[in-house]
This record gives C-alpha cells, sequence and structure tokens, in this order.
C-alpha cells in the first residue's frame, strides 16, 4: 500500500545495518525489496532459540548453501550479538552480502557486540511520509501520527496505548536500560510536555523526581531506541545571544498526541500549530536521511525570544512553521532577525495559506503541500 522512500538503493552491493524504531515497517519493506532472500528472524521463537544456543548454526548453514548475490537477512539482530562476529567472517571471506536489521544498536553497544568496523553501512526507516502516502490527510497525520499501523487504524489511540506498554515492557525492562520503569513512565510524559521545546534537565528531573544526569541518561535511552532525537541550537558566529541548550523532538507526532492525552487537533485549536511544526520536521529528519544528503537541521532562537525552527544545512535554508491561514507581517520577525544576522540561500515560511507568495527581503511562503512537494522533488535543497 505505502511505497516507501527509503530502497537502501543507496547502499549498493555493501552490507548494512537497517535501524528503526518499532512498527515502521522495516520487515515488510525488507519483504518487498528482497522477497528471495534467506531471512533468519529471531522474533521467531524457534529461530532465537536455536541460534542462541547454538550461534555458529548460521555460519555452518551458509557455508553449506551460499546466497549467491542475494543478500542475507538477520531481523532484530540485537537479540544474538554473537552472530555479528561470523557476520564479519562471511563479508570477508565468503564476501557475503547482510542486511541487519533491528529497533536500537544500544543493546549491542552496552554489549560490547562486533559492530562490523565500519564495514556495514547504517540507515534507518522512519515513520511515513507525504509522498508515501496515497491521497494524504494532513489532520489524519496530525492526529494519528505516521506509525504506518496507526495512520490507517480507526483507532489509533488504543494501538499507542498498546505501544507505550510494550516499548517500556519490551525496550527499556527486558535490556535492562533502567530499572527504575514508573519514573523513567513519568519521564516519558515530561518530555512529551517538553516535545520541540529547549530541553532543562533540571526542571523535567524536578517533575520525575530523579536527578538532572538522570534524565540526561533517559533522553540517551530515547535517541539510542530511535524513539526521539535532539535538534541543535545553531551558533555560528552569533552577533545576538543564542540559546545554546537543544531541543527534543519524539520521532512520531501521535506518540506526542497520546502521552499528552490531545486529541481532535485542527486547524486554528491551541496544540494545532506545535503538532504542524512536528509533522514538518519529521519530513525534514527523513528527507536528510532517505536523500543521502544527511545535511544537519538546527534551530535559532535568541535570548530576546526571536526564533527560526529549523536551519537546513550550514545557514544555507532557514525555514519558520506556522499553523496559520494566512502569514502576515508580525509572523516575520525570527526569520527577518535571522536574515539581518546571516546570508541565507532561501528563506522560507510554511503555512497553511492557499497559494504562494513572494514578500520583501526574499521571503517566500508555501503552502505546505508545495514545500513538501519541492522538498521531495528535490527542488528546496538545490
Amino acid at each position: 500500500m505505502f511505497k516507501r522512500r527509503q530502497t537502501l538503493s543507496l547502499r549498493g552491493n555493501e552490507s548494512c545495518f537497517l535501524w528503526g524504531a518499532r512498527q515502521t515497517g522495516k520487515s515488510t519493506l525488507l519483504k518487498e525489496l528482497f522477497p528471495n532472500s534467506l531471512k533468519y528472524d529471531l522474533l521467531l521463537s524457534s529461530e532465537f532459540g536455536r541460534l542462541q544456543i547454538n550461534p555458529s548454526l548460521m555460519l555452518e548453514e551458509l557455508l553449506a548453501e551460499p546466497p549467491g548475490d542475494l543478500p542475507v537477512i538477520i531481523d532484530e539482530v540485537q537479540k544474538i550479538p554473537q552472530l555479528l562476529d561470523d557476520v564479519q567472517w562471511l563479508m570477508v571471506n565468503k564476501n557475503i552480502q547482510f542486511i541487519l536489521c533491528g529497533s536500537s544498536a544500544r543493546k549491542l553497544k552496552r554489549s560490547g557486540a562486533n559492530l562490523l568496523g565500519g564495514r556495514a553501512l547504517r540507515f534507518e526507516l522512519l515513520p511515513l511520509v507525504y509522498p508515501e502516502i496515497p491521497d494524504f490527510n494532513l489532520l489524519r497525520a496530525l492526529n494519528h501520527g505516521l506509525i504506518p499501523r496507526h495512520y490507517l487504524s480507526n483507532q489509533p489511540e488504543l494501538l499507542l496505548e498498546s505501544y507505550v506498554g510494550e516499548y517500556l515492557k519490551e525496550e527499556i525492562a527486558a535490556e535492562a536500560l533502567t530499572r527504575n520503569i514508573p519514573a523513567f513512565s513519568r519521564f516519558l510524559e515530561a518530555a512529551a510536555f517538553s516535545n520541540g521545546d529547549i530541553v532543562v534537565y533540571k526542571n523535567i528531573a524536578s517533575e520525575c523526581g530523579v536527578s538532572a544526569p538522570t534524565v540526561k541518561e533517559y533522553f540517551e535511552i530515547l535517541e539510542d531506541t530511535l524513539i526521539g532525537g535532539f535538534v541543535p541550537s545553531f551558533q555560528k558566529r552569533p552577533k545576538r545571544r543564542v540559546v545554546q541548550a537543544p531541543r527534543f523532538y519524539y520521532f512520531d507526532v501521535g506518540l506526542v498526541n497520546f502521552l499528552l492525552k490531545r486529541r481532535n487537533i485542527v486547524p486554528k485549536n491551541e496544540v494545532f500549530g506545535k503538532a504542524f511544526e512536528h509533522f514538518i520536521y519529521q519530513e525534514l529528519i527523513a528527507h536528510s536521511h532517505y536523500s543521502g544528503l544527511k545535511y544537519p537541521i538546527s534551530y535559532w532562537h535568541t535570548s530576546s525570544d526571536l526564533e527560526v525552527d529549523f536551519i537546513l544545512g550550514d545557514h544555507e535554508i532557514a525555514i519558520e512553521i506556522k499553523g496559520v491561514d494566512q502569514i502576515s507581517g508580525h509572523h516575520l520577525k525570527g526569520i527577518k532577525a535571522f536574515q539581518e544576522e546571516y546570508t541565507t540561500k532561501r528563506a522560507i515560511l510554511v503555512s497553511l495559506d492557499p497559494k504562494p507568495r513572494q514578500l520583501d527581503n526574499g521571503i517566500t511562503v508555501l503552502p505546505w503541500e508545495h514545500f513538501l512537494n519541492k522538498l521531495w522533488n528535490g527542488e528546496l535543497m538545490q
């Protein structure tokens, strides 16, 4: 149903890791891309059991029946880190390609597992993005989120409740990433209140009843398990005083909706602007990754509260997100201030305006669909 933009074409003939949060569609994608590949699915209890007891079985099987030009897929590879030593040997000595799929590299890092010494490329699969969805519905995306099952569901709250519960149980408790699950549960909600905002560890620590270093560790867990990420402050040669702390975003807007118990997001209500900005961030981070451009994304915020939501690359493109149906003068303060300090290639306000407009100072107003079409068609980053 969904034609994913992540096709792993950039890997060429190299082996790779494919990471992604749970239910983003990794297994489905690999079935579509490599229907004839040999697959070791460690979610299956039978497969997990036999390889956990004797990891060398995989090596022996691949030596007996080499896969030829097709890559070998190992799904949920983090469940048996010992397999990676044999993977490296087979890559080097038998020229076998692997696609190593999982929801988190944290367990591998913590266990000191072999991460193949740079011999395998790294890719990610993120939630759905605009060009992947036929008849895309913005309000559905903002309310349901863009994890495939959740976007399609008529009861996303039930799926999200299960998703959060499974995540806490499987990713956190089962891997012993933290022993204080109640505190971590409170942290998830507190982090949702900070979603898209500047992170102040001590404030969140006070809300959760833990120390600031513990909160920092909790954020690291979210990053390592691909449930969220930081957007750094843009600080290149600042003339004005700028805020230096990063901002944090969960990987999916639907997850934030559930944690904050917000529903019925529609234009002009108080939470629409936040959800709309989060959605555009998801599109930008996915495009940066899928396109192979890997351009950095930062934000700019001065001590006098002038701000630009996203700076792409080395201050070439400044983007401000406004969930309003008509951009007016007071919406331009932040982006004009940024232009006074830096030379920009493009300055764009993304909004609900019905048509594109060209304003003074080279500032362009783009309706969100126009903006996303330009982004995914490769016109924005030229």
